[in-house]
Order: structure tokens, then C-alpha cells, then sequence
């Protein structure tokens, strides 16, 4: 058919050239027309455009019985319209030879010039009514489907007879094109089921691969009774089932509705790697209500901690591991050995993975005794899987981590990242071998390492949920050593909600390490009660330092290291009977040396920095620290080295302690009484932030009036007044640029004298026209 509008139909010159023939037949011409196409498509459009009175026009002749088709054999002007289902052989005989009007469903052009409608809304109708001309009209120019629209298919619904509706409902819980479904369901051999679809084609409610129209789809499922539906469905899921098909698409509509059986466990089975809490959902609808066997309460237990619910997994692996002779013991040993492992509980997890006894839990077991200060040196081979090959590798680089070969450990531990980044979310595990290779990365002043394989780590969802808050709290950790502050609190708030105990303890360490290089103490104090616990939480193991080393200083700054002197001596000691391997205790021993300067406690300061001299022999990256501790603890005493104290930062820079890298040139600067020393280290501090240096020259001094105009600053001016502006203390901004308070007060003195501020408001409110300018 051609294009039609909203008064009268639009006709192809061959439709028009049928029509005029008929028209304009003289009474008694023989001749014969039909209009054969499924419903929707026209038929009675085209019918009324027949004026010529001596023409008998019949519509829906399908609907004719045999007797009344034979009756209209004798009429030598006859025009039918019908549907192509049922097939009649009556009508058969009667249209031999007749002239046909084909009607197709609208074209895109056709849907813009019927509706009127841009773009958008042609495209939209077009997809949800395949063009069928009744549905283009009864949609309109509509941009979403309302009930009303819906509602309209109910009288078509329901003259359909019984078997024709159940495929409708098979149709739409995806199964059309299923013919040993459809045929099982029915109870019709395939002819009888090839039958049933034709006769759905001719309702016009069928696409042409043979599913549902989206339209009729929405209408078949918002217009039939739920309990059919279901029925539907479960008997169609049942049926997959026992052909070992897949039945998730079958099963997921049916959440919900109270029904339960193995169908759902299968479905859960099916959601696992890509959904685990849908997964979690369909096991526990699998039950009905009632206790889950220990099959499905191990899978359950799988699905809920990979998931997050750690709770709800740690609950059903209790009750399978406490159930006699049961087959699913070790597997759920090992979903609790994961949970606790998150948990921060790493002695309580290893002990399940040794009972476990399986060969990943082997390999894990010996992750957690190395974690906890056990030595660990082998376990038994691993299945040759992603999964089997990544563990054996966490467990070497590990082992390789604790025996002083760092870059070993980093290239094993980025190999075994790697090899899982397939597996995605697919896996479950207490730890990633991304997030393993980062601390050793961080440890061994490796961080572009470190934040390469934890990008590829987020990218590909290694671990899945529950390991995605550990591997972005890593990220924002790099940008905190970088001294990228704002972006690492940025990338804090953006994970926050309720975190696990291990992951807690990092979130709260770069809150407290934020706000002691933001030199925010309010915000130091306000966390410290949160860090106080998180420690108490998470028992002292050996990838649990870094937090600990960030306490330690704002611990020092707020006078109250009593609290975190036990956790401290155990991490000392867990150390110590690993052998003091040195990429794990420098970090650490750094981290307290910072701790025992802000105390001023120069005893402790020296023997953490002899500690440090002790590896100095064992990498670059001891070597580079040592040296640093060694100016540090000159700077504090004021003995400046420029040369010294310049290319000690700039290897700290080098590993990565970006921010531990300014922080020594800014100290040094405002330490030393040669003002050359001096604005050559500040210009050395501003480049390792990543700041402009000062356009002065060595040697000369800074003047008092760098500008004269009033309306304008100095560099350094405008330093401190966006500062200041965004709401930094004289002694927050003073610390930001390596400079101290009272040197802040003067800069504001000055500033307000020469632009003629009668009062602090007023100054404020001129720098904030002049910087924003």
C-alpha cells in the first residue's frame, strides 16, 4: 500500500489504476479483486475507496464459511479482502486468476508523511510497529507508549483462540522461533505449531523473523492475566532445562512472583559471572522460601560475596560448613576464607583456606601465612586455568616480595594480572593480583607501575565488585603520594559508602594523609577517632602498612601516639620475623621517621633513619630514601646543603614521593639563612609540585612592592591570596608554600596597604575581582 494521510489514503499509481478499473467496470464485466495481508495493513482503507455500486465488496472473507464463499462464485464483479491464515481452499479457487492489491507495511517516509513528526518520533514508531499501518495510526506521533495505546490490542487479544494466545505469551518470553518448545508447550507436532505461528502472522502482530512487533510485545505482556504468563514461562523454562539450555532470559521476569524450584538455581547459575547479585536473588527464590541445600547454599554464598554482601556470604558458608558429610564444605570454606580476608580477619582467612585444601586455597593459604609473618614456600601445582595460573604467580611474587627480589616480585605480580584480566568480575577473590602488584609498586618506588596495572584493573573489572573500591582506593593513594591532593579526595568521595574493614582502613588513611599535606587539622582531628578504630578493626598485617605508616604521622601531629604505639610494635615485629625484608620495612620505617620529626623526638628519628641506612645497599630505592632521612634529619638540625637537599628531593621525585619530594626542598628553604639557598630550594619545591618557579634570579632579593599599579599582584601575592580565598589559615597556606605564617601575614598586610582596604571584608572582596579577574 502507498502512503496514506490522516483524511484518506494516498495511493501507488498501481493501487489507483486496480481501483479505477474497478470503478469503472460497466455492470456485468467479469472481474475478480483481492486484498489479501495481515491485519493492520489496510485492507478496509482500500476497500472504501470502491464507489462503483454494482461491485460487491466483501472484507474479512476468511471469516466466511464454505458455503457462503461458494455463493459469491456466481457474482461477476467481486472485490475480497482477507487475511492470509487461515488458508481456505474455497477461497483459493475462488480468487484463481483474480487481480492482487499488495499491502506492505509503511516505509520511514511513509511514518514521516502519515504523522507529521520529526525525526525522533518517526524512528521511534517505526521500531515499535514495524510500519504496520493500524499501529503507525493507533501509536501517532507519540515519543513513548502509554496504557491507553495498549489497551487497544484487547479486543484483538482476545477472540485469538487458546493455543494462539499461548504462543503469543511463548512469543513473548522470547521462545518464538523455538519450534521443540513451542511444540512441547502446545502439545502439537511441528506442522500443528507451523499452523499456530502462521495463523499469529496474520494478526500482523509478528515482525518478519517471526518474533513479536516491541508494541505488541508490551501489549501481550501488559494485557494478559499474570498467572498465565507465568505458567507460561515456567513451563518453557522447564522445558529448557531439561534440553540443557539456558533459562536466565526465561526465569528473570519471574523474580518476585513466589514461585521457586531447581529452574531458578539453574538461572542463578547462568547469572554468576556476569550478575552475582541477581545471581544471589534467583538462589534464594530458588529455595521457596525454605532452608537451601548445601549445593545451593555454597553457590548462594558465592553469589552474595561476589556481590558484596559479605554478611549474607559468610552466613550461608557457616551453614554449609557446618553440616556433616556434606560434599560443598571446602567450597564454602573458601567463599568465607574470601570474606574475611576483606574483612581484614587475614590469620582467620588462612586458616580456612588451609582447611579448604583445595588447590587455589592452597595458594592463597600461603598469601595470608606470608601476610601475617609466617615463611610459606611452596604449594602444590595449580589447575592450568586463569584462575589456577594467577594464583600460583600472586603466591610467587609474594614469596619473592619478603626474599629481597623486588623486581621479580613486581614482574611476577603484573604477569599475574594480566593472566586474569579475561576473567573480569568472573572470579572471586580475598585479594587481587592488581592490587598485590601495586603495594609492592609503591614499596619499591615503581608508581608508574603501579598505576598502570591498576588502570587495567579497573577497566577490565578484575575481581568484580568486591574488589573494585580496593583497586580505585590505590589509584586516589598514587595521586596522594603525588601530591595531587584535591584529585585524591576526589576519587575518596567518589567510592564512599559502608566499606569493608580492609578497605576502610585505606579510605580513612588518605582521608587522615589528605588533610595532614592539606595541613587541614580540623579535619585531622574530626578523622582521627575513625582512624583510631579502623585500626582496631583491622588486625596488623603486611599489606596493611602503608595506612599504618600515614597514622603513625598524624598521630605524631596530634600528640597521641599511645593509642597506635601496640599496632605499630606488631607491625615492627611481624617485619622482623619475616627478616626485615627490605621493600617492605622501608616504607614504613620512612613513614616513622616523618612521625618522630613532627615529634620532634630526634632519637627515634635517628634510629629509623639508621634502619634505613641498614638496606641502603639493597636497591635504588633504599639507597634514595636513606639518603633523604639523612638530610632530613640535617634540615631539622639546620644544617642546609643546598646541592645535597636539591638532589635528594629530586630522587625522592624519582620514585614517586612526589609530595615527600617538595615537602624536604620547602623545609630546607625555610630553614636556611642564604637567600640564594633559599629561592633556589623554593623554586626546587615549586617544580617538584608541579608548580611555576619563581621568576627571580639567584641572588636577588624580593622586593616589598613587586608591582605598582594597585590593581595588581605579585606571583607569590597571588599565591597567597587564592589561598587564603579558598578559606586556608595563614599557617595552612604557609605550609602549602613552604613558608611560614608570619610571612603569610605579611604578605596580606602588605597587599591591603596598597590597595587602600579599610577593612579585612573589603580585602577579600578586592582580591577576589583581582585573582578572579
Amino acid at each position: 500500500m502507498s502512503v496514506t494521510t490522516r483524511a484518506r489514503l494516498v495511493l501507488d499509481a498501481s493501487v489507483r489504476g486496480v481501483l479505477d478499473r474497478v470503478n469503472d467496470a460497466a455492470e456485468g464485466t467479469r472481474l475478480r479483486v483481492v486484498v489479501a495481508a495481515p491485519g493492520g495493513h489496510g485492507k478496509t482503507a482500500v476497500l472504501e475507496e470502491i464507489t462503483n455500486s454494482a461491485v460487491r465488496v466483501v472484507d474479512d472473507a476468511h471469516l466466511l464459511d464454505d458455503a457462503s464463499l461458494r455463493a459469491l462464485s456466481a457474482e461477476p464483479l467481486l472485490v475480497l479482502a482477507y487475511r492470509p491464515w487461515p488458508r481456505r481452499s474455497v477461497l483459493a479457487e475462488l480468487t484463481r486468476g483474480a487481480v492482487v492489491v499488495p499491502l506492505a507495511p509503511f516505509s520511514r517516509e511513509q511514518v514521516r508523511e502519515f504523522l507529521h513528526a520529526p525525526k525522533p518520533v518517526v524512528d521511534f514508531v517505526l521500531a515499535q510497529t514495524g510500519g504496520v499501518p493500524a499501529f503507525v495510526e493507533r501509536l501517532g506521533a507519540a515519543s513513548e507508549v502509554s496504557a491507553e495505546v495498549l489497551s487497544a490490542f484487547r479486543a484483538e487479544l482476545d477472540w485469538l483462540d487458546a493455543d494462539l494466545q499461548k504462543f503469543l505469551l511463548a512469543a513473548e518470553a522470547g521462545a518464538a522461533q523455538r519450534l521443540d518448545l513451542l511444540s512441547a508447550l502446545l502439545d502439537k507436532d511441528f506442522d500443528e505449531v507451523s499452523d499456530i505461528i502462521e495463523a499469529a502472522r496474520a494478526t500482523g502482530m509478528l515482525a518478519e523473523d517471526g518474533t513479536l512487533l516491541p508494541l505488541a510485545h508490551r501489549a501481550v505482556g501488559a494485557l494478559t492475566r499474570a498467572e498465565r504468563r507465568i505458567a507460561v514461562r515456567q513451563k518453557l523454562a522447564q522445558l529448557q532445562l531439561e534440553r540443557g539450555g539456558p533459562v536466565l532470559e526465561l526465569v528473570r521476569p519471574l523474580l518476585d512472583t513466589g514461585i521457586g524450584g531447581p529452574v531458578f538455581a539453574a538461572a542463578a547459575r547462568e547469572a554468576l559471572a556476569s550478575d552475582p547479585a541477581l545471581a544471589a536473588r534467583l538462589f534464594a527464590a530458588s529455595t521457596g522460601g525454605g532452608a537451601p541445600s548445601a549445593e545451593t547454599a555454597a553457590s548462594w554464598a558465592t553469589a552474595a560475596a561476589m556481590s558484596g554482601d559479605l554478611d549474607a556470604a559468610l552466613r550461608l558458608a557457616d551453614q554449609v560448613i557446618s553440616a556433616p558429610d556434606s560434599s560443598h564444605r571446602r567450597t564454602a570454606a573458601e567463599v568465607a576464607a574470601v570474606a574475611l580476608a576483606h574483612r581484614g580477619q587475614l590469620a582467620r582467612s588462612t586458616e580456612l583456606f588451609r582447611w579448604a585444601a583445595t588447590p587455589y586455597a592452597a595458594a592463597f593459604a600461603g598469601i595470608g601465612l606470608i601476610g601475617t609473618g609466617h615463611r610459606f614456600d611452596e604449594a602444590p601445582p595449580q589447575p592450568p586455568t586463569m584462575l589456577g595460573g594467577a594464583a600460583s604467580l600472586m603466591l610467587q611474587g609474594v614469596r619473592q616480595s619478603v626474599s629481597g627480589a623486588e623486581t621479580a616480585a613486581l614482574s611476577t605480580l603484573v604477569r599475574a594480572s594480566s593472566m586474569l584480566e579475561p576473567a573480569g568480575g568472573a572470579v572471586l577473590l580475598p585479594d587481587s593480583p592488581a592490587a598485590l602488584a601495586a603495594l609492592v609498586a609503591v614499596h619499591c618506588g615503581e608508581p608508574n607501575v603501579a598505576e598502570s596495572v591498576l588502570d587495567r584493573a579497573v577497566e577490565s573489572a578484575t575481581g568484580g565488585v568486591l574488589m573494585s573500591v580496593r583497586h580505585r582506593l590505590l589509584q586516589s593513594w598514587l595521586h596522594m603520594l603525588r601530591g595531587n591532593l584535591a584529585v585524591a579526595r576526589e576519587g575518596l568521595m567518589s567510592v564512599r559508602g559502608t566499606f569493608e574493614p580492609r578497605d576502610w582502613i585505606f579510605a580513612v588513611a588518605l582521608e587522615v594523609g589528605v588533610a595532614r599535606r592539606n595541613s587541614d587539622l580540623a579535619t585531622l582531628r574530626r578523622t582521627w577517632e575513625q582512624a583510631c578504630e579502623a585500626v582496631l578493626r583491622h588486625p596488623v598485617d603486611l599489606f596493611s602498612l602503608l595506612p599504618l605508616g600515614e597514622f603513625a604521622a598524624a598521630a605524631a601531629r596530634l600528640r597521641d601516639q599511645d593509642r597506635l604505639a601496640p599496632h605499630l610494635r606488631q607491625a615492627l615485629g611481624l617485619l622482623k620475623s619475616l627478616g626485615n625484608p627490605p621493600l617492605w620495612t622501608t616504607q614504613l620505617h620512612w613513614s616513622l621517621l616523618h612521625a618522630a620529626i613532627i615529634d620532634e623526638n630526634t632519637a627515634a628519628a635517628e634510629e629509623h633513619a639508621a634502619a634505613l641506612a641498614s638496606s641502603r645497599e639493597h636497591s635504588r630505592y633504599c639507597a634514595i630514601v636513606s639518603v633523604a632521612a639523612e638530610c632530613w634529619l640535617d634540615v631539622v638540625a639546620g644544617k642546609v646543603d643546598p646541592d645535597r637537599v636539591e638532589a635528594a628531593a629530586r630522587s625522592l621525585h624519582a620514585v614517586g614521593l612526589w609530595w615527600d619530594a617538595a615537602r624536604l626542598a620547602g623545609q630546607a628553604a625555610i630553614r636556611t639563612a642564604d637567600r640564594q639557598a633559599m629561592v633556589r630550594l623554593l623554586d626546587c619545591a615549586r617544580l617538584l609540585q608541579g608548580r611555576a618557579v619563581s621568576s627571580r634570579r639567584a641572588g636577588e632579593s624580593e622586593p616589598a612592592g613587586v608591582v605598582e599599579d594597585a590593581g595588581k599582584l605579585s606571583d607569590r601575592e597571588r599565591e597567597v591570596a587564592r589561598l587564603v580565598l579558598e578559606g586556608m589559615t595563614y599557617k595552612q597556606v604557609g605550609d602549602r608554600l613552604f613558608i611560614s605564617a608570619k610571612t603569610v601575614e605579611h604578605h596580606m598586610a602588605r597587599m591591603r596597604q596598597r590597595l587602600g582596604s579599610t577593612s579585612r571584608s573589603d580585602l577579600l572582596a578586592q582580591l577576589r575581582h583581582i585573582v578572579g579577574g
